[in-house]
């Protein structure tokens, strides 16, 4: 009996250790080669690093961003963490900050 328990022990852990890691872990990297193929020029975009940007010009495994009239950088695609969406919901707004003062 106490060892088909260990063995039962182990499988749960061995499930439990896929649902938790390895299963996020290859949703999150199909969500992002899904991502990376769907970059096109004049998509606005936001990188890892928090830069907001528009796409301007793709070359290779590079992309060039306008950030500002008369500024565009150039990075990797893998340094897009995802689009910009213009409609920032509810859900983007942390509670626990102050309200901005009224004038």
């Amino acid at each position: 009996m106490g060892e088909s328990a260990g063995l039962l022990y182990l499988g749960v852990l061995v499930v439990a250790f896929y649902l938790l890691i390895i299963r996020p872990q290859m949703q999150r990297t199909k969500q992002m080669k899904a991502l990376m193929a769907s970059l096109a020029v004049g998509d606005k975009v936001i990188t890892i690093g928090g830069l907001h940007g528009t796409i301007v010009g793709m070359e290779g495994s590079a992309v060039t961003l306008r950030v500002a009239d008369g500024v565009e950088l150039r990075y990797e695609k893998t340094a897009i963490a995802r689009t910009d969406t213009a409609e920032a919901g509810p859900e983007s707004v942390d509670e626990d900050l102050p309200a901005p003062p009224e004038q």
